[in-house]
């Protein structure tokens, strides 16, 4: 006879064979590819792989001197590189169906409670990066390129190359973008226990120090995109601690959470 004081596992009798879970993970990328192509049909029609890059170099040709414009070193860049930047875009503009995909794939296999931290940091990381990525794009570049062409000697012509500048682009968005999920590592370090939160408050200190270190290694040597960088971290650092404190309250396990309550109850 089953012991009525214990409680049933929610998720008993919900595994599936192996096999099962590879066909539904084939199924769940098979759509997720397909979104990305839909999204690229759709911008490879409007505005077109050539509108997208000028959409992206705007921020440099902007800063460069009247007349100048990007050049192509190589004889399949003025084709491959439009057409990276389109996948990028495609990718970008069709993230919340994928991640939806990989939610729907793992959270059959969550408890209630980790589905409260799960989906909740899934958006929030996402659109954390796309904040980033934003900053970067329509503050960052801007000042960095004047910046560094108030420097250049008035006697050469400043051409930068279209798929060297695609490089440092896509190198800056990823740096700037996970620089904003700052928040998000500091709420998982805290929720899984690994510190704590008044020990997340003791490093602001060290952590403003690092972030100047990683803005000086990531970014090009010039004082703007560090402290473009550097800034922001330290701000959604203290985001990230204000954040872990409701997380660690309202996704508490039913165990933890009537642990809590025996002990303060006692």
């Amino acid at each position: 006879m089953p012991d009525p004081n214990t409680k049933e596992d929610e998720l008993a009798g919900t595994e599936q064979p192996f096999v099962e879970h590879l066909m539904e993970l084939r199924d769940r990328l098979i759509k997720a590819v397909v979104a990305i192509g839909v999204v690229a049909a759709v911008l490879a029609v409007w505005p077109g792989p050539g509108a997208l890059y000028d959409l992206l170099a705007a921020p440099l040709v902007a800063a460069l001197p009247a007349g100048a414009t990007l050049i192509a070193t190589s004889v399949i860049s003025p084709f491959l590189v439009p057409l990276k930047i389109l996948l990028m875009a495609a990718f970008m503009i069709a993230l919340p169906v994928v991640l939806y995909q990989v939610w729907a794939f793992v959270a059959p296999g969550l408890y209630s409670h980790e589905k409260k931290l799960v989906m909740p940091l899934v958006i929030s990381s996402t659109l954390l990066f796309l904040i980033g990525v934003a900053f970067c794009y329509y503050f960052v570049f801007g000042q960095v390129f004047k910046f560094i062409q108030s420097f250049a000697p008035k006697s050469i012509t400043a051409a930068p190359d279209i798929e060297a500048y695609l490089g440092f682009a896509l190198s800056m968005f990823l740096a700037f973008g996970l620089a904003f999920e700052v928040p998000i590592a500091v709420v998982v370090l805290a929720r899984v226990g690994i510190v704590t939160v008044d020990k997340l408050k003791s490093f602001r200190g060290y952590f403003i120090v690092v972030a100047f270190v990683v803005a000086a290694i990531v970014t090009p040597p010039d004082v703007v995109s560090q402290l473009a960088l550097a800034i922001p971290m330290c701000i959604l650092y203290e985001v990230g601690i204000w954040a872990a404190q409701l997380f660690i309250k309202h996704t508490k396990a039913p165990e933890e959470a009537q642990a809590e309550t025996s002990g303060n109850g006692s």
